[in-house]
């Protein structure tokens, strides 16, 4: 029997390593050394340049992998023999040695902001745009299938076998909870990640079983623990026929073998009964087959849970079958059966998820695969790691393509909000600069705007917390639940504009007057 494992520590098998980077950080790294430059102090940010989708917002996801990550790194004997191999042979072999004794005691980690010095902190730039940008995305894009869908609609990820790997079918799990998913298929995002998992039965189980099967032992006790065990396929069968009866339809209609696998998984299940309903066909044989075993059940006192369609035009058998529970409920007096779950899935996009959220649907359960995990309208978000600080001096990216250049320096960043709530902007300004004030005028430049705005703001929030110093966590992460809620308050509010999901006004974003006439006098001079 195999010893129970922590969950952190199986988690932690999976997670970055030192050599999950691109060859370039080890060059410069080498370049850095050899030059004497090693330990001069630099600063990088990790940013996107617009929002993905084509949207006005996104979620930023990762920081526990980062965290840990940063935590954790340590090149060993083998990663560091590796690197000698593929670095020049005549590299001088004190350049290994003081590799070896690399880690990130020294780093200093505001939430995207990398401090430290420059050859480690150089050495962190592909891992963690790794850990962050897929992250960052899928919880961008749960959150706009969340906005979608509504917020009455329950939405689960089951897309790990459509996903980029192992390590992305985990992301994609775990961030797209943070992003409102309600719970995933993926049991190991649930035993490391704690997202709430859920699923029943395949295609599969159902043709698996022809009918001729006899159960082990077909008895069931009624829910409530007394009286006798009953013969829950007899009564299925005597069900079928008052069903079949009902629905006018002939008794041998409904497929045997599907019904034997829904009496096989009612056995199994009894409070948690759930039937796919479109391996042969929903009216002529799953819906009678769901309804026998859902009224033979009831009669002891149990109730199930819900349907599921995989196929065909779901909205609308949503509407045709919630019509039939309803009359069926009446006619049998079971009134819990016209309001249990209907769940569909089969490849919904986001066309066909506005579709199955309209008022009227019947569709309470939505689950969605590819369209999550793959993010099929945007596959990257494009965050880059950029340097804005050496040795306390700022420095910027000029480049030919005005978009890429970067702001210089060491900064702050800062929510300014409306009386409600609601944000105002955003704006970015040098860490040397005084905080903004709530209740006083401050003057600032929005992205791209060629006057400046005067703005007051009701309240201020900092957006820049300081997670790791010297190599130690400075305050407790918060739970993915927690980030999730977070999430989701921050979405809130967000005005309408904003959450258009198509031709959003964009976000504000503003330069302090400082920050903007230090990258004036960079442009001017040609170079940092």
């Amino acid at each position: 029997m195999a010893a129970e494992q922590d969950p952190e520590a199986l988690e932690a098998l999976a997670a970055a390593r030192p050599l999950l980077t691109d060859l370039y950080q080890a060059t410069m790294a080498l370049g850095y050394w050899r030059a004497g430059r090693a330990r001069e102090q630099a600063e990088f940010e990790l940013f996107f340049r617009g929002c993905p989708f084509g949207g006005a917002f996104a979620l930023a996801a990762g920081l526990r992998d980062c965290v840990r990550f940063l935590r954790a790194f340590r090149l060993r004997d083998a990663d560091v023999q590796f690197l000698a191999s593929v670095l020049p042979p005549d590299t001088d072999p004190a350049f290994f040695e003081y590799l070896r004794a690399v880690d990130c005691s020294d780093v200093t980690v505001p939430l995207l902001q990398v401090g430290g010095p420059l050859l480690v902190v150089q050495l962190l730039e592909t891992p963690l745009l790794c850990l962050v940008s897929y992250a960052s995305l899928i919880a961008t894009n749960a959150a706009r299938l969340r906005l979608i869908a509504g917020p009455k609609k329950r939405l689960l990820e089951m897309g790990l076998r459509r996903a980029q790997g192992p390590d992305g079918g985990l992301t994609a799990s775990t961030y797209s909870y943070l992003g409102g998913f309600d719970g995933s298929s993926n049991v190991l995002a649930g035993q490391l990640r704690g997202v709430p998992v859920a699923g029943t039965l395949a295609h599969s189980f159902i043709t698996s079983f022809l009918g001729t099967e006899v159960p082990p032992d077909p008895m069931l006790a009624p829910a409530a623990g007394q009286g006798p065990r009953v013969d829950l396929a007899a009564r299925v069968e005597a069900w079928l026929d008052r069903v079949c009866a009902h629905l006018g339809r002939g008794v041998q209609e409904p497929h045997r073998g599907e019904r034997a696998a829904f009496v096989a998984y009612a056995l199994a299940f009894p409070r948690a009964f759930q039937g796919l309903l479109d391996t042969y066909s929903v009216q002529r044989s799953g819906l009678p087959n769901f309804l026998a075993v859902a009224l033979a059940l009831g009669e002891l006192g149990y109730r199930a849970v819900g349907v599921r369609l995989d196929s065909g035009d779901l909205l609308q058998q949503a509407q045709e079958i919630r019509r039939v529970f309803r009359t069926i409920s009446g006619q049998f007096q079971m009134p819990w059966l016209e309001s249990i779950s209907i769940a569909v899935s089969n490849n919904i996009g986001e066309e066909e998820l506005a579709r199955l959220a309209q008022e009227g649907s019947e569709v309470n359960v939505i689950g969605i695969g590819t369209s999550v995990v793959t993010c099929p309208r945007q596959p990257s978000l494009g965050c880059v790691y950029k340097l804005v600080s050496v040795g306390g001096q700022p420095r910027m990216k000029l480049t030919e393509d005005p978009e890429k250049q970067t702001l210089p320096g060491s900064k702050a960043a800062f929510r300014l909000l409306r009386a409600d709530g609601s944000p105002l902007l955003d704006v970015l300004q040098l860490a040397e600069e005084q905080p903004p004030q709530a209740g006083r005028e401050l003057r600032v430049w929005p992205r791209g705007a060629q006057e400046a705005w005067t703005v007051k703001p009701a309240r201020v929030e900092p957006l820049l917390r300081l997670w790791v110093q010297r190599g130690q966590l400075c305050e407790p992460l918060p739970s993915l639940a927690e980030s999730r809620a977070f999430a989701q308050l921050s979405l809130s509010h967000l005005s309408p504009d904003h959450k258009r999901l198509e031709q959003p006004a964009p976000y504000p974003v503003a330069l302090s007057d400082k920050l903007r006439a230090l990258v004036a006098s960079l442009l001017a001079g040609g170079s940092s």
